[in-house]
């Protein structure tokens, strides 16, 4: 008999606990809300620049952020902005924050100058957050973000390999229409 009570009361838990978790299933609307929230909280953050990369990604109520860093705070203003969002549970940090190196930091500048300098790609410069994200570490650099055109990727890709001290260019540029 007690076998049968505590059956009873172990399937009225599970039974319990599940339509807890189908009430919990976002929304798609939530979902896009937390998605268009997220990115301007990140894209508002004071100090992000042009050598950092950010990126995100929402599954359902949990937020997990991704990309590079040169500065801790910015790593962490971005994880603590993320958290305060309406409807976000959880946030999994995995940004990483560059080791200082004065030889990355004048990579960047030569990098910066030879890619936003050109003459056709000067364009890209125009505004305060810079489409293209360059990102070095240990002298390997790392494009990132969105241009106009395949000619546009390329010629970024150039610019960088013709930037003297660098071991490798990884192009992660994507290609979009404006």
């Amino acid at each position: 008999m007690k076998k049968k009570i505590w059956w009873m009361v172990f399937a009225a838990l599970a039974l319990t606990s599940m339509a807890t978790a189908q009430e919990r299933q976002p929304t798609q609307k939530a979902v896009e809300r937390i998605n268009k929230e997220v990115r301007h909280e990140l894209l508002m953050l004071p100090r992000l620049d042009v050598f950092d990369n950010l990126a995100y990604k929402v599954d359902g109520y949990n937020v997990t952020l991704y990309g590079a860093v040169r500065n801790a705070s910015v790593k962490s203003d971005a994880e603590s902005s993320v958290r305060k969002i309406e409807g976000v549970e959880k946030v999994d940090n995995q940004i990483e924050v560059l080791p200082p190196s004065p030889s990355d930091d004048h990579l960047r500048i030569r990098l910066y100058r030879s890619i936003y300098g050109y003459p056709s790609l000067q364009r890209y410069a125009l505004g305060v957050l810079k489409p293209i994200r360059i990102i070095v570490k240990g002298g390997h650099v790392e494009l990132d973000g969105v241009v106009d055109s395949p000619g546009d990727k390329n010629l970024v890709g150039i610019r960088a390999k013709s930037v003297s001290g660098i071991f490798s260019v990884t192009n992660n540029l994507q290609v979009v229409k404006p």
